[in-house]
């Protein structure tokens, strides 16, 4: 089982409450860039797996306070483990990083959308590629966004600091553990 440090917690309570709080910015029904953002930069600073339960609870508060639909989960699950997955299997390369958000949520979720909206949610005149064009153009954005954002923390050597602090296996926590 994995061992969660508290600031790992904390950063993943932060990355869920900044995409709470951004995810109206630019936000259209079938785009939101920003959660994008949030799905590549947790995956590539924690991984697939908390990548993807920060995306969970952001759509879930999402759709329980906002009154967003089931699309804040279905357009941002798939992306975050995907993303989380193309960068470690890419040996942590961050365009893989925002390729595997453009599959999984682009196309991946855009298509479980389809069955989710119209037979869970009643809404007619759709088709299994309605939700396709949208996201794509949202994880296009966000994951522009984000590939700024890692790329300027790599050039300057903060992206492995942080990775190394969020795992617990910075030069603190190394120190900690052979004093013990």
């Amino acid at each position: 089982m994995k061992k969660y440090n508290l600031l790992r917690l904390v950063f993943m309570g932060f990355l869920i409450g900044i995409g709470v709080v951004i995810s109206p910015i630019l936000r259209i029904e079938g785009m939101c860039p920003m959660a994008h953002l949030i799905n590549i930069t947790a995956a590539v600073l924690l991984g697939p797996v908390d990548a993807f339960v920060v995306a969970v609870l952001i759509g879930i508060i999402r759709m329980v306070l906002m009154g967003i639909p089931p699309l804040a989960l279905t357009g941002a699950v798939f992306g975050a483990l995907l993303s989380g997955i193309l960068y470690r299997v890419s040996n942590k390369k961050i365009w893989a990083a925002v390729l595997g958000e453009i599959i999984g949520t682009g196309i991946i979720g855009a298509i479980v959308s389809y069955p989710v909206m119209a037979f869970l949610w009643g809404r007619e005149g759709l088709t299994w590629l309605f939700y396709v064009p949208s996201f794509i153009c949202g994880t296009l954005i966000g994951g522009s966004i984000a590939a700024l954002l890692l790329y300027q923390l790599q050039r300057n050597g903060m992206l492995r600091k942080m990775q190394d602090s969020l795992s617990g296996e910075d030069e603190v926590c190394k120190t900690q553990a052979k004093s013990v």
